[in-house]
């Protein structure tokens, strides 16, 4: 694997940290990667935990969550309209099912960060801390919204994921893409690369080789307009020390605009089956 970029953490410890690039697979890992990754959640910061709403960027991310939590419900419908079963992995503080259990889905989800399981609980949703507790169920479908790109052991990780979901099940994965305009712009203070949480940086060619290896096809490919002005936002603060708005979303807004020919968008939504 070659050098491709050099980086940092800028939300928590603010350690250096290199990302090569997998010519095989096409994507970029994360080195080191730490043997023990909670202390890098361990944040006011990691916001996906917390739920917090101090800052104007916190506030932009509740308010675009909100808009996002009801496309993808409607999303679930779409890809599995007889579908009554789901699997949330990384389900954060369970604000998605929360929204798909109204729309009555039989839901479940997978959270490792205690905090982030007792703000669930608060709202009436119980987590299970890991996949093993859900061994004996398949499920209709299961999500990973920008998950896959934080799980340690990733082969063996999407393999146990792919036997939970039935014959006829759908896999929804949501994850940036080191090779989208805003990415290639901001380099070393990309917010998606988020290291050493992110373990690895994905392309459309690398999530179509490694689920090809455990027997399932990309159906379709959906973009994620509003993520490109998120981490625009988070970047140019990571660059300059200053929040930069007009700047960020003409940087996001030229990322969605360049994306329309490319196809390369800041963050793609996956959808998945089982190889016939």
């Amino acid at each position: 694997m070659k050098l491709y970029l050099k980086t940092k953490d800028y939300s928590v410890s603010h350690q250096a940290f290199e990302l090569y690039h997998d010519e095989m697979l096409d994507m970029l890992v994360t080195q080191p990667q730490p043997k023990e990754l909670s202390s890098y959640y361990e944040s006011g910061n990691y916001i996906s935990h917390t739920d917090s709403k101090r800052t104007l960027v916190d506030k932009i991310y509740q308010l675009a969550k909100t808009y996002s939590l009801k496309k993808k419900v409607r999303l679930l419908k779409s890809v599995s309209p007889n579908g009554r079963t789901l699997l949330d992995v990384g389900a954060g503080t369970g604000d998605f099912l929360l929204e798909a259990k109204k729309s009555n889905w039989t839901v479940r989800g997978i959270e490792p960060n205690q905090l982030a399981r007792k703000n669930a609980r608060d709202k009436g949703i119980v987590l299970e801390e890991n996949l093993e507790n859900t061994s004996n169920e398949k499920y209709d479908v299961i999500t990973l919204w920008h998950v896959l790109e934080h799980l340690p052991n990733l082969k063996h990780e999407i393999k146990n994921i792919e036997t939970l979901l039935k014959q006829d099940g759908v896999l929804l994965v949501a994850v940036p893409n080191f090779k989208s305009f805003d990415a290639k712009h901001y380099k070393e203070f990309w917010a998606a690369y988020d290291v050493p949480r992110h373990l690895w940086h994905f392309s459309k060619n690398a999530i179509t080789k490694l689920f090809e290896a455990i027997g399932m096809k990309v159906s379709e490919t959906k973009p994620m307009k509003l993520d490109s002005f998120y981490v625009s936002m988070l970047s140019e603060k990571y660059k300059t020390g200053r929040q930069n708005l007009l700047k960020a979303f003409y940087i996001g807004l030229k990322s969605n605009l360049k994306a329309n020919r490319t196809k390369e968008y800041s963050s793609h939504i996956y959808i998945l089956e089982k190889s016939k």
